[in-house]
């Protein structure tokens, strides 16, 4: 069978990049279509595969990749497939499931989100914005959801990666979503638990509006706390400029990098409303717990059991204000020798990556029968 993923963007390794590499497992000789392709940043996931990229990729507009969101439609139309394929996935959670179809083969997207610039979070990005260029943005994001709504009919089966999604894609989308947890690679779980001493709270992922760093910053400005950030992102230089001493910010170019400030860290905080949050799960395969804002895809991954700590993976706090966040902190150290590390890391392996392939190719197979009846 010949299979095209399409994908938004290859430029940082983040959830969604993770995911495609999965679906490439089940598919070893499917083609990639992208807007931008960073290979010296994203290194080499995708050797072995032809990747075939948008007219917007070139250094200046890989820079500035989140910036440029109102020329996406005229990327997404200049991927012109190179074959008649039997199968199309489109990994989304930008422009991807736009792509044009030559040849009317059936079209699956393994949704992240809606475009959360235009749906979701569009607040959110307008308020971290520039105040004079807020009219711009948002006029741009009416012209970019107008644009998202003609792709909606593009799709013939929506798979989405959390429930919390699903909902997003039946609210905005009209349209029903099979639902299939992304994968959690297998390897993390051979590594061994660590007793460290802990020594710091841990913030990890990307640095962008709608993951709320800037309140966790507010909020260890004002608890003296220590705090390590691991992440690159638009958000990450303001984000510098406010933080005190007791918060800092590092780099982590390879996964070894990221192990040794787990092992260290009492606990990952979580802010943002989450879609799904791969993240969490994956430091859940340490047996580190997870404190989240209790909406979003939290909900689905975290467990919080107060009557019995140790079957639990982590708490939640129920407003995203300094004052829910350090609440929480305080009384997550009243009872954080209680937590079971190996019970969070059971938990987590339920997410493993051998559980997203079965379930992803058992739906598509599905699918296809009776889409070729």
């Amino acid at each position: 069978m010949k299979v095209a993923i399409i994908h938004y963007w290859f430029i940082t390794r983040r959830g969604g990049e993770k995911v495609v590499e999965s679906i490439l497992k089940l598919y070893p000789n499917a083609d990639i279509y992208t807007l931008f392709y960073d290979k010296s940043k994203y290194g080499n996931y995708l050797n072995g595969h032809k990747v075939y990229t948008s007219i917007l990729d070139n250094k200046f507009f890989r820079k500035h990749y989140q910036q440029i969101f109102p020329l996406y439609p005229l990327g997404i139309r200049s991927l012109k497939l190179k074959k008649n394929y039997d199968l199309i996935i489109s990994s989304e959670s930008g422009p991807a499931k736009g792509v044009f179809i030559n040849n009317n083969a059936p079209h699956i997207c393994y949704i992240h989100s809606p475009m959360r610039y235009v749906w979701s979070h569009q607040k959110v990005y307008l308020k971290s914005a520039n105040y004079f260029l807020r009219p711009i943005m948002s006029f741009f994001f009416s012209r970019l959801k107008e644009w998202d709504k003609t792709t909606v009919n593009n799709v013939d089966l929506y798979i989405a990666n959390s429930n919390n999604v699903a909902n997003r894609v039946k609210e905005y989308y009209q349209r029903k979503a099979e639902i299939v947890y992304p994968p959690i690679a297998n390897s993390i779980f051979d590594k061994p638990i660590i007793k460290n001493v802990k020594e710091y709270y841990l913030s990890f992922g990307a640095l962008t509006p709608y993951k709320k760093i800037d309140l966790l910053v507010d909020a260890f400005n004002a608890n003296g706390k220590s705090l390590i950030i691991v992440g690159e992102g638009s958000e990450k230089e303001k984000l510098i400029q406010k933080a005190n001493k007791n918060i800092q910010f590092i780099s982590c170019p390879s996964w070894n990098e990221v192990e040794a400030v787990f092992y260290k860290s009492k606990a990952l905080i979580f802010p943002g409303e989450e879609d799904f949050g791969m993240i969490p799960l994956e430091v859940m395969a340490y047996g580190i717990p997870v404190i989240a804002f209790s909406k979003g895809g939290a909900l689905e991954t975290v467990v919080e059991n107060t009557e019995n700590i140790e079957k639990s993976s982590g708490l939640f706090f129920p407003k995203q204000s300094i004052t829910s966040i350090n609440k929480i902190i305080n009384d997550f150290e009243k009872i954080e020798n209680k937590f079971d590390a190996g019970w969070i890391r059971n938990h987590a392996k339920k997410f493993k990556e051998y559980y997203f392939l079965e379930n992803f190719k058992k739906i598509i197979d599905k699918f296809l029968q009776s889409f070729l009846k």
